[in-house]
């Protein structure tokens, strides 16, 4: 593995002669119609953008999104948002031999504790029916690509392991939930935690970077899980219809509003319970990624258009 200082440490006028992910590489237009190239450049920590103005002609024929790149310049900043002032910028040689999995974001926490965790939450099943249908999707073969995957390209868990690790944390707020109301269905709300976004293990690649796949963009992961929970229960003799039915109702609403792409609203106290500790579970995650990317004097964030407001850092530790 080589060695860089990674770009969260990095501060203005700090040079840049790194080896860097390539995740956006865009042709746009200023207000006043002028062309110039947008990047994004990443490693494990950050993510930062950088624009040439001019002579780009030549690099943007020779890059491609998911290419590893060796990037020299500086560390800027535009209305206080870090950016690369790039020198040069080219692509890297098969003989650097370096992986782009070297430049992915990965889960904080240890990957096989979760697994185990995630193991021994799916033995506490109780109902036989789900508890099969479970074993199907959570074998060696379909736990290799879901404790890989990432929950998310951009908001939320968006990073390796990032769907396990965002999966967990709904089973410990549903499980709590079912706590305080004993009149949820345990089994059934914690199959829905587990299901909700494995479609995303087809939704998303995430072999060099983080895109949508076609299959991704045609159907979404909301119903390729739906489809196939569907496939799974056809597959267990005489599994009960209705127990089907909610589970599906469950995946299907757990995006809460038809905005938000969820073909159908929560209906059941299960459904609505998974939509809540989804929303808790992505918010809190993107919050704080966003809250990590800010200087050590910085107190506002600038402003997300997918929270709709900027956030505040108000350093009171915990």
């Amino acid at each position: 593995m080589f060695s860089q200082t990674d770009l969260v440490l990095l501060q203005k006028g700090d040079l840049i002669n790194h080896y860097l992910l390539l995740k956006k590489c865009e042709i746009k237009l200023t207000k006043s119609k002028k062309q110039y190239l947008y990047l994004e450049l990443a490693d494990r920590t950050l993510t930062l953008s950088s624009n040439l103005w001019e002579n780009f002609s030549k690099i943007y024929l020779e890059l491609r999104t998911g290419d590893i790149v060796k990037a020299t310049g500086s560390m800027d900043d535009y209305l206080g948002t870090p950016q690369i002032k790039i020198i040069s910028i080219k692509r890297t040689d098969p003989a650097d031999n370096i992986s782009p999995t070297d430049f992915l974001a990965r889960s904080k926490r240890n990957v096989e504790e979760m697994k185990n965790e995630l193991k021994i939450r799916i033995q506490k099943i109780n109902n036989s029916k789900l508890k099969v249908l479970m074993d199907q999707f959570f074998n060696e073969k379909g736990l290799m690509k879901f404790t890989s995957a990432p929950a998310g390209k951009y908001w939320h868990h968006s990073y390796l392991s990032g769907l396990l690790e965002h999966s967990l944390e709904l089973i410990k707020i549903c499980d709590l939930m079912c706590d305080i109301h004993p009149e949820i269905n345990r089994d059934l709300v914690i199959c829905g935690a587990l299901m909700h976004d494995y479609g995303k293990t087809e939704e998303i690649s995430f072999d060099s970077s983080f895109e949508y796949t076609t299959k991704g963009k045609l159907i979404g992961h909301i119903v390729i899980s739906a489809m196939l929970i569907n496939e799974g229960c056809k597959k267990i003799p005489d599994f009960p219809d209705e127990l089907r039915d909610c589970l599906l109702h469950i995946i299907l609403s757990h995006q809460g509003k038809l905005e938000f792409a969820s073909p159908v609203l929560p209906k059941t106290l299960e459904a609505i319970t998974l939509y809540q500790a989804d929303e808790l579970s992505a918010k809190v995650n993107a919050y704080k990624s966003a809250l990590s990317e800010l200087k050590e004097k910085g107190k506002w964030t600038k402003f997300l258009p997918l929270a709709s407001t900027d956030l505040f850092n108000h350093g009171i530790l915990p």
